[in-house]
Formats: C-alpha cells, structure tokens, sequence
C-alpha cells in the first residue's frame, strides 16, 4: 500500500459503483487500527508523522467512498472523465424543465403534506438516478454519461436539502 494509491486500492475494493456499506465500513476499521499514529508511539516522531500521514489518507479515502454521489464522481476522475460540476452545468432540457416545476412546486406549498409528497418525488427520483447512474459505470463502464449523472444529482441532493429545510421550517 501506498500514498499513491486511489482509494479503492488503499480500502482492497473493486473499482465500483455499488458497494457494500458494511465491508466498507469493517475495511476502514482495520485499516485504522493499522496505521493509528497511537501504534507508533515507541517508534519515534518520524513513524508517528508518517502514520499520522496514512491516517489521514485512509480517513480521506473512507469520507469518499462511503458517500454514493462522491464516490461515483471519483471513479469518473479516476476513469479520465473529470465531473467538473463546477465549470460544465449544462444540463438537458427536460432535466431543467423538471427542475424549475419543483422550484415552482416549493415556492408554492404552504403546507407539510404537499411538501411531504414533493420530498417523496424528489426521493423517488433520486433513487432512480442512483440505479441509472450504477448502470452507467458498473454495467457499461460509460465515464461520460456517468459523469452526467453526477452532475445532475449533485443539482437534485441541493434541491432536496431546499426541502428538507422547508420540512424542518414547517414543522416535521
């Protein structure tokens, strides 16, 4: 193992979009436990530094890949197709269209039970993205479209904080 390596290889895991949040999580503790600068006590300052580095690194690592939308941006880089949400938002039409009714459809509920049906939307559709998304890099391994599919739920995971908010604001 090495500084170097992407995340999937420091965890052991294949380069996936789906994968298992237990393994995951049970990959982190060991690899934790391993590298804890605590080990390394009676070793010096140089071995705590340098676990101190691996701590960090595997903790960096585990924040991206236990986060679906993270992790699927990643592999994208990781594959040559940059997700770059920041510098390319050009979105289709009907993803746009979509986007301006659930503005629309927020802007105008007043109360918790149209908000409640539009956050299930909003859920529903996520859960869809997710599969199309899963399809995209695991099944036909097609960076750009993947790469597409993140930037369009990073648009929808901001919508649906909006309502969660208006969730909060009303009460539930």
């Amino acid at each position: 193992m090495q500084l170097s390596d992407n995340d999937f290889q420091i965890f052991g895991l294949p380069e996936r979009c789906e994968l298992q949040r237990s393994e995951l999580d049970d990959r982190w503790k060991a690899l934790q436990s391993e590298v804890h600068p605590d080990r390394f006590a009676a070793e010096g300052a140089a071995a705590q530094r340098v676990a101190m580095q691996w701590s960090v690194r595997v903790n960096e690592a585990y924040q991206r890949l236990k986060d679906p939308l993270q992790r699927s941006a990643y592999l994208c880089g990781l594959h040559g197709v940059p997700v770059q949400a920041e510098n390319n938002t050009a979105m289709p039409a009907a993803f746009l269209m979509q986007q301006m009714e659930w503005r629309e459809q927020l802007d105008e509920a007043r109360d918790l039970p149209t908000v409640e049906a539009l956050a299930d939307a909003v859920a529903e559709r996520q859960r869809q993205m997710h599969t199309e998304l899963a399809q995209a890099i695991d099944g036909r391994q097609d960076w750009p479209a993947a790469a597409q599919t993140v930037r369009a739920l990073m648009f929808v995971a901001r919508f649906a904080a909006d309502v969660d908010r208006r969730l909060d604001a009303l009460g539930q």
